[in-house]
């Protein structure tokens, strides 16, 4: 039977939200795919090119470079266009800097390449943010969130094996060329699946928002990107720190962890896949417990505090369980160790929901460019950082300075966060 509330039909909008999560899924995916290439395939560019460990290291950060300059324009290009037209043409853009990386035979060529990869990605998770923010009801965003962003974790551990396998049978050239390609076929997928309307206008009609985020009435009465607004609040900060911290841990396993495996932990490449797959899974268990219970307990009138911020600080005490590795020499029980950390960041996973439930709505795009700026930051800093604490034979100073920043990020929720709570806009009231 069709439920009808004014001109919606509410049972064809639940459709299409199941849709847009698939999308959003899947190209999570795709993005993860083209960040984690060139780390599953360092050890084969290394010896091809002649390359160093600190080599590798600025290869690794050079992503992040553009990726986090570009977050703050990247939210405020995910404010002004539509999301059906803007993720194809930075999904192209990314994939055929993916498929020129195969191409290139020298350092500098390839450090270009993963800059130009961080900038056509840098508006991706601004944009996931908007759609879910235009599409979905406050009650079902952390839920919402939960599974896209569990596509960044699922997608690897069952990427992980693959692609490994993939590497060995067709060499790293082919291999970045294939995921490049792949990217610019989901492109096209997209702008032809994207449901038509406008989702606020369907929120709109549903819950009786007078002017929910992107509509007309909206637009009205929307002020201008207020920079202070971002930059100014205690809470705002908490939750950009705690961003960096969750970054920090996320960023190892995107980058060293494939070298960490076979290079420290002496485990063969094609095996060290389907062991990486382990610790991913762990990361896709913590971030769908983390937003469906988060969205449970909200349904229950359970504060905010407690069921927003409780998984994301559980997660990062989690996280700092990385520091185990160094204590044992069982390859088995240290995947363990790496299994309970980054479940930690899976559980923390969920902290896109606070730049909705903080930022002004005519502000999201640009609370959010900040929000991703610092976790982009982290992706700079570790990588590099890693590289310079590392030598031949020792892993341990990494890890912890990645337990150490988990830490850092539990006591900026803790004291920073505070209430949660939408902050006013005076200057939209003011208008």
């Amino acid at each position: 039977m069709s439920i009808k509330v004014g001109t919606y039909n509410v049972l064809k909008t639940n459709k299409e939200r199941y849709l847009l999560l698939a999308l959003l899924f899947f190209t999570v995916v795709i993005n993860y795919m083209d960040r984690i290439n060139i780390s599953v395939a360092a050890s084969a560019v290394r010896g091809d090119l002649g390359l160093s460990k600190e080599a590798m290291g600025l290869i690794f950060s050079a992503w992040a470079w553009t990726y986090t300059a570009f977050q703050i324009p990247g939210g405020l290009v995910a404010d002004r266009f539509h999301a059906r037209i803007l993720y194809p043409i930075i999904l192209v853009g990314w994939s055929i800097a993916t498929v020129v990386q195969g191409l290139i035979n020298s350092l500098g060529a390839l450090i270009g390449c993963r800059i130009f990869v961080g900038a056509f990605e840098a508006p991706s998770y601004p944009i996931n943010n908007k759609v879910v923010t235009e599409w979905f009801p406050p009650e079902q965003r952390a839920s919402a969130i939960s599974v896209y962003v569990s596509g960044q974790y699922v997608g690897l551990a069952f990427l992980a094996p693959i692609l490994t396998i993939l590497l060995v049978e067709i060499g790293w050239r082919n291999f970045m060329i294939a995921t490049g390609v792949l990217g610019v076929v989901w492109a096209a997928i997209w702008y032809l699946s994207y449901p038509k309307g406008e989702g606020s206008e369907k929120n709109k009609t549903e819950n009786g928002d007078m002017n929910p985020v992107g509509s007309p009435e909206a637009d009205k009465t929307q002020s201008k990107p207020d920079f202070g607004l971002a930059l100014g609040h205690t809470k705002l900060w908490g939750v950009y720190i705690g961003q960096f911290a969750i970054g920090s841990v996320f960023i190892f396993f995107l980058t060293w962890f494939p070298t960490y495996l076979t290079e420290y932990r002496g485990i063969e490449i094609v095996k060290s896949g389907f062991m990486a797959a382990v610790p991913y899974l762990g990361a896709f268990c913590g971030v769908l417990l983390a937003g469906f219970s988060s969205d449970w307990m909200t349904r229950k009138g359970i504060s905010a505090e407690i069921s927003r911020k409780a998984p994301v600080m559980i997660g990062l005490l989690f996280s700092t369980a990385i520091v185990g590795a160094n204590y044992t020499n069982d390859n088995n029980i240290a995947i363990a160790f790496l299994t309970v950390s980054f479940f930690g960041v899976g559980l923390a996973s969920i902290t896109w929901v606070f730049v909705s439930l903080i930022a002004p709505d005519d502000q999201v795009g640009l609370v959010g460019g900040f929000f991703n700026f610092f976790g982009g930051s982290s992706a700079i800093v570790t990588p590099l950082l890693i590289g310079m604490l590392i030598s031949d034979d020792n892993f341990a100073p990494a890890f912890i300075y990645i337990g150490a920043v988990a830490i850092m990020g539990f006591l900026s929720y803790l004291f920073l966060v505070g209430k949660v709570e939408k902050i006013e806009n005076k200057s939209c009231l003011d208008n």
